[in-house]
């Protein structure tokens, strides 16, 4: 189960966050100013009902005349299909506005996502992103929204109800505001306990998020190790301490709210009390006195939903903290501000002022560590020139991965600096180097959609020629021809309904596409079989003639074409040569060789034996 930690939140009610999300939202302003009329208006018309009623008892009832009824009736009328109207609009308003705020929170994770750093997604778990970008934008969207409705409801009325009163009467409209403070002060308590386990409940539901992620994802491995009864325990663990902390947190919400109900039920009584004496004694009509009692159970039904709102406010805050906290990560690797100036960003290139590559990479003096401290490079000096074609070799944590990806700049270094035709490459945008990058992975991932998708992802404006083109380039055209729909096929998510060579190969065509002056082959063979290899050592060939390329491989067979290859031992370069040089030197590339020829020969004759 993942063991990341998320931070923890203490403070209360925090407006400053919700205006923060207000400006995220405020270009559907125009919803929110029609929310407030509607709702203002709505409270117009509910807080005017009971003073219909007055009317017609003070007028009707009382004086049994029907003087001015036909008038009275018809007013009636057109107040209740006025009211039916703003629901209808507020309905239909409000509902546009939660899906607008769900897509703008997205949007704008997903906008993060895109400029955040390897690092970020290196000690981030998918599962607590998704619960950042699904449950938690859903949950705020729709507190956004009907909650922003019901409070400015529940505000209104309120005002106009109290208005009303002391025009009516002002002492039963100050003995019916008596229980007003102790009413806040209940709010003000539950606000905080409420708040807190709501927290917690998010904080878990990230954590069951992630384990499940990684239960579907590993679900081969879980099989293959009879782990299933364990992961059951873990996971039962998880959601039996959510249901905990949920419980508790709706069993709080139960009390708080009749709490409310039962201080509202007071109020009535003291209006019965004190309203039927001054009835009696003939200061206010019988009118008067139906009106307080109408709005002494009005006034407290919005209360109850302001006082429902903020406790849904504490729940969506720590959905909100925690959306908030993905939008404002900030990658490690930024563009200075005047190379933004002058290159552009990622969402506006200024493709006019990019410069031409060549290719020629110069490591001077280049220290790397990870943010761990894990110290990778010391001092590390390396030249490559222009179309040449290096090798990276050596024991697994040697830094061989770590080197390319500070050519790619996904990292930079901590000291020293790495230039790209001579210039320092923090002085370019990162864009431009991407655009001109070509990386096939060991384990290539390919999205959803056809096989000539995939391809063209690196060039959206691909023609069905380059497609073709790119295809054959790295000997893939004739696999993806006798696919049963060829370039059409889906290959599944994460190309599931392809092979992993086949994967590789189309991945290597999407590499190619966008011609590429850097290429990257990052253990791209290791887990393939020899005749695939065999048809990307033929590509490799010739597809990376004339760029500056590097491999990294642990299958030695594959870089003996290399103009160079670089032997790597704890983050240096402990031999350097062609392949035939570093034979004859009979050093440590040599036994690495030897010892892998060997090898191989020996799985050769075996599999021969068993066949």
């Amino acid at each position: 189960m993942s063991g990341y930690d998320e931070q923890d939140y203490t403070k209360d009610l925090d407006l400053k966050l919700w205006m923060r999300l207000y400006r995220l939202i405020s270009v559907y302003k125009k919803e929110i100013v029609w929310i407030f009329v509607l709702m203002i208006l709505l409270a117009g018309f509910d807080a005017g009902f009971p003073l219909m009623s007055k009317v017609a008892i003070d007028n009707f009832i009382v004086k049994g005349s029907l003087n001015g009824f036909p008038i009275f009736i018809g007013l009636y009328v057109l107040m209740v299909i006025s009211q039916s109207l703003i629901i209808y609009s507020f309905v239909l308003i409000t509902g546009r506005l939660e899906n607008n705020t769900v897509y703008s929170i997205r949007r704008a994770g997903f906008d993060s996502l895109q400029e955040l750093s390897f690092s970020y997604y290196d000690k981030t778990p998918v599962g607590w992103i998704m619960a950042r970008m699904t449950s938690d934008a859903q949950r705020i969207g729709d507190v956004v929204a009907w909650g922003l409705l019901d409070l400015v409801w529940g505000v209104a009325i309120i005002i106009i109800v109290l208005i009303n009163m002391f025009i009516l009467n002002v002492k039963l409209a100050l003995i019916l505001m008596t229980v007003f403070p102790v009413l806040f002060a209940v709010s003000v308590y539950f606000q905080k306990v409420i708040l807190k386990n709501q927290r917690e409940v998010r904080k878990i539901n990230s954590r069951i998020t992630g384990a499940y992620n990684e239960g579907i994802n590993g679900a081969r491995t879980t099989k293959t190790l009879v782990r299933e009864e364990r992961n059951f325990g873990e996971f039962q663990e998880l959601s039996g301490g959510m249901r905990k902390v949920s419980i508790k947190a709706a069993v709080l919400s139960a009390v708080y709210l009749p709490i409310v109900l039962s201080l509202g039920s007071v109020s009535v009584g003291l209006v019965l009390w004190a309203g039927g004496g001054e009835l009696h004694s003939g200061l206010i009509t019988f009118g008067t006195y139906t009106v307080f009692i109408s709005y002494a159970v009005q006034m407290y039904e919005p209360v109850q939903q302001i006082a429902r709102v903020f406790s849904e406010f504490q729940s969506a805050q720590a959905s909100a903290e925690r959306s908030l906290t993905l939008l404002d990560a900030l990658p490690d690797i930024t563009d200075r501000p005047d190379v933004i100036e002058k290159y552009g960003d990622s969402v506006n290139p200024r493709l006019e002022n990019w410069p031409g590559i060549e290719g020629m990479i110069e490591f001077r003096h280049v220290g790397f560590k990870y943010k761990t401290g894990e110290s990778v490079l010391e001092d590390f000096n390396l030249t490559v020139r222009a179309g040449e074609k290096i090798a990276l070799v050596g024991e697994t944590g040697a830094g061989k991965s770590t080197i390319v990806n500070l050519i790619c700049r996904f990292y930079e270094p901590t000291s020293g600096e790495i230039l790209i035709d001579g210039v320092d490459y923090r002085e370019r945008s990162q864009l431009w180097l991407h655009s001109n990058l070509g990386y096939v992975l060991q384990t290539p991932h390919l999205f959803s959609g056809t096989v000539a998708d995939n391809i063209r992802y690196a060039k959206l404006d691909a023609t069905d020629e380059e497609v073709i083109n790119a295809a054959k380039s790295v000997r893939a055209y004739q696999f993806i021809e006798n696919l049963e729909k060829g370039f059409e096929t889906q290959v599944g998510e994460g190309g599931s309904r392809l092979s992993t060579g086949q994967r590789q190969l189309v991945s290597f065509a999407r590499a190619i596409i966008a011609n590429p002056r850097i290429f990257v082959l990052d253990e791209a063979t290791s887990s393939i079989d020899t005749e695939t290899e065999r048809m990307i050592q033929d590509a490799v060939d010739i597809v990376l003639s004339g760029r500056t390329s590097f491999i990294v491989a642990h299958r030695l067979s594959t870089i003996r074409s290399c103009d160079r290859i670089l032997l790597i031992h704890d983050g240096k370069i402990s031999e350097s040569g062609s392949h035939k040089e570093l034979l004859r030197k009979r050093g440590a590339y040599y036994n690495l060789y030897t010892n892998q020829f060997k090898e191989e020969a020996e799985n050769k004759l075996l599999n021969s034996a068993l066949d």
